[in-house]
């Protein structure tokens, strides 16, 4: 398969996407939109890949939407814009059948991340803007390089808090935080963003995307995917339950994980002190 602005491989049982217009600082179009989510679709649809990992080329992770589409916006034609477009002309079903359904919670052009079945970490080896930041706010993970910078932007394009962003920035760094990044769009350093939460950890940026790979390694060959699926849509879940809906579904799964391959083998590589050998079943 093609895919244009973007590339897609496999190393070890990670597939990594990586944002491909370098000399735009991996400023969004919408044929990278269509891209992303296709080769999503074709790492969901490869049983050897375990986790997904997103990052950009060249110095930036993704400067946000590109300033030539923003420029030929016309406010009357919302269906016709690129963006809009993009987001129609590629539809696939990412529900994973493991877990709760989470889908009906999450629309929108990036919600269908929430269902991806795999991990999927967003990988900030440089500036994340705009849409940029929004899109690695969907990720399950956010990594960064120490030399990386973030900016919501909005507010200083005459924008609002776009593609739920207002939904998703308070439940990472809390209202204050979230409502100071909106307003402002000041640009934070990753040591910021790794105190208030926005990202999880900040790697050196000399060895950063060395580091990220060890860690999605990790769980491509520790750790069951089949679990890694269930909680990954627990999680998502969650955020719309109250605590005896989140213990009841908990509690529904854990039986449900007696019965499989995995738990199986999850026992007995702990007791006969080897590696483990995961199928996902």
């Amino acid at each position: 398969m093609t895919y244009e602005d973007l590339i897609y491989e496999v190393r070890d049982r990670v597939a990594v996407l990586t944002l491909n217009r370098s000399e735009k600082l991996n400023a969004w179009t919408g044929a990278m939109e269509k891209s992303l989510k296709r080769a999503i679709a074709s790492a969901v649809d490869d049983d050897e890949v375990r986790a997904i990992v997103v990052t950009g080329a060249g110095r930036g992770f993704c400067a946000g939407a590109d300033m030539g589409i923003l420029q030929g916006i016309k406010a009357d034609q919302p269906q016709e814009r690129e963006f809009a477009k993009a987001a129609r002309e590629e539809s696939f079903n990412f529900a994973g059948g493991l877990g709760p359904e989470v889908g009906v919670h999450y629309g929108g052009r990036f919600g269908y991340l929430m269902q991806v079945k795999k991990p999927v970490i967003a990988a900030i080896n440089g500036p994340a803007a705009g849409l940029g930041l929004v899109f690695a706010l969907y990720a399950d993970m956010r990594f960064a390089g120490s030399d990386a910078k973030f900016t919501t932007a909005f507010a200083s394009r005459g924008l609002i808090a776009e593609h739920g962003i207002s939904w998703l920035l308070p439940r990472l760094v809390g209202p204050a935080h979230a409502l100071d990044l909106l307003l402002s769009a000041r640009k934070v350093t990753a040591a910021e963003a790794e105190r208030i939460g926005l990202v999880n950890k900040v790697f050196e940026q000399a060895n950063f995307m060395g580091s990220v790979m060890d860690y999605a390694r990790m769980l491509a060959e520790t750790v069951s995917p089949r679990s890694m699926a269930v909680m990954k849509a627990q999680v998502w879940k969650a955020l719309f339950q109250d605590f005896n809906e989140a213990l009841a579904v908990g509690d529904s799964e854990m039986q449900k994980s007696f019965a499989t391959e995995d738990f199986r083998e999850g026992v007995a590589h702990f007791v006969e002190k080897r590696a483990a050998k995961f199928t996902g079943r």
